[in-house]
């Protein structure tokens, strides 16, 4: 059951992301239009590295970032963040689990 849940939190917000883009690109192209690079590199970019930010970024940019719209981008982050590290500490609780001294 652990692992299907880190599966559906590394994965489950690229896989809705993708779908998202698929489903409605012109949305998606709106969002990212402004941008100096071409507009389709940085949704991929931030699909495969910070995917929950660049999800909670295409549901606030209709009305542009302002005020609230900063916390909900934070937080976002913040879950990017805990999902890559958040199961580094436990490590050395695990029994049996292979430590890095000889």
């Amino acid at each position: 059951m652990c692992c299907f849940f880190l599966t559906m939190v590394f994965l489950g917000p690229r896989i809705a992301g993708l779908f998202w883009w698929l489903i409605r690109p012109l949305y998606w192209q709106g969002g990212f239009a402004g941008w100096p690079i071409v507009w389709w590199i940085w949704p991929i970019l931030g699909l495969i590295f910070i995917p929950w930010t660049t999800l909670m970024y295409i549901i606030v940019y209709t009305g542009g970032v302002v005020g609230f719209d900063w916390v909900w981008l934070g937080l976002a982050l913040a879950a990017d963040i805990f999902s890559y590290g958040g199961g580094a500490y436990k490590r050395k609780s695990v029994p049996y689990y292979p430590s890095s001294a000889p």
